[in-house]
């Protein structure tokens, strides 16, 4: 083969190499599932209250896992609010009391909450699709 063929294959190859691994460490940290609104509304609409405090980092673990998703996780900030907190019963973060009262205190995951909850993730990755 001729050099410059050569040589303009492993330039190719290289920009292909690297535009991949741009994609692969860009994509949402938020497992496979790239929208999570309506796993989010689905937590909400039965009832799911996530309970914690901006110091603490399992619950910004279970937040950055939902990404900008989040803002639609009903969520009391205990520090700001301990009256709510106190009114359930809260003892550590995160807390999720779901709406007929199981609770799931430490982080998670999604798979977890989705599992406690009954919100399918598989429907929110063929949705997002």
């Amino acid at each position: 083969m001729n050099k410059k063929i050569i040589q303009s294959t492993v330039i190719v190859l290289m920009i292909v190499v690297l535009i991949w691994v741009m994609w692969y460490f860009s994509r949402p940290r938020g497992g496979s599932f790239s929208n999570l609104d309506n796993f989010a509304k689905c937590l909400t609409e039965k009832g799911a209250v996530m309970y914690g405090a901006k110091w603490c980092s399992h619950c910004q673990n279970e937040k950055k896992a939902f990404g900008d998703s989040f803002k639609h996780v009903s969520y009391v900030e205990c520090p700001d609010e301990p009256q709510k907190c106190t009114a359930v019963g809260i003892e550590g973060y995160p807390t999720w009391i779901f709406g007929d009262g199981k609770r799931l205190e430490g982080e998670q995951g999604l798979q977890r909450l989705s599992e406690a909850s009954g919100c399918s993730l598989q429907e929110i990755n063929t949705l997002a699709n």
